[in-house]
């Protein structure tokens, strides 16, 4: 993996973040557990098989961005509940991550996570993994009026509650869709993922984020 050019990031004074399988390994399989609990509310709330909930979570994903959108855009389902419910996972398997919470304190300016999962869980997760210490803020679907990413209102929003201005930030999200609309509005961008995705919004992939970031800080 080549090292990134330290002039491609010297613009950079916010630093964006995706939470789940971003600020830890895909191995520690916390979307498992989510799903799972993803599954059993959309079954409950739509009262259909957990099969047919199973489906339509694929549905809502692909053509929403996330189940919760889809949700509520056909059903009008309360998030708040729903958000609640889903996260109560078991996060005892994570552990604290000391090198990428050195990289990620040594970067110049602003830090933030963004994910389309909530606050509340985002800072429990944080917490695991001896992150709790280093952002300047989190940010949840919640702060995006439950809109999704990949949608750009919903970056909008959020960024501009955060008073970003996207010329100036880098995002680094597991998801290459969730790339896109940060690459449109002048961000840098850096897939993280054991596996590159090129694409023409993609500017950087690594599959070490602490390694990638102790080149910038």
């Amino acid at each position: 993996m080549p090292a990134p050019h330290l002039a491609d990031f010297d613009h950079v004074r916010v630093w964006v973040f995706d939470l789940d399988n971003t600020l830890y390994p895909p191995a520690a399989r916390l979307f498992d557990q989510i799903e799972v609990r993803m599954t059993a509310y959309v079954s409950r709330a739509l009262k259909v098989t957990e099969a047919e909930a199973d489906r339509l979570r694929g549905h809502y994903w692909a053509h929403y961005g996330t189940t919760l959108a889809g949700l509520m855009e056909e059903h009008g389902l309360d998030p708040l509940p729903y958000l609640v419910d889903v996260h109560d996972i078991d996060l005892g398997h994570l552990i604290p991550a000391p090198d990428l919470a050195a990289a990620i304190t040594a970067l110049p300016g602003r830090r933030i996570v963004y994910t389309n999962g909530s606050e509340p869980y985002a800072r429990r997760v944080l917490a695991a993994r001896g992150l709790s210490d280093v952002f300047d803020a989190v940010y949840g679907v919640e702060h995006a009026g439950f809109r999704p990413k990949p949608d750009q209102a919903a970056f909008e929003a959020v960024f501009a509650l955060d008073g970003l201005a996207p010329d100036i930030g880098a995002m680094f999200e597991d998801d290459p869709r969730n790339l896109l609309a940060p690459h449109k509005m002048g961000m840098r961008t850096v897939h993280v993922a054991d596996s590159p995705m090129p694409a023409d919004h993609i500017h950087y992939h690594t599959t070490d984020l602490a390694a990638f970031l102790s080149h910038l800080g």
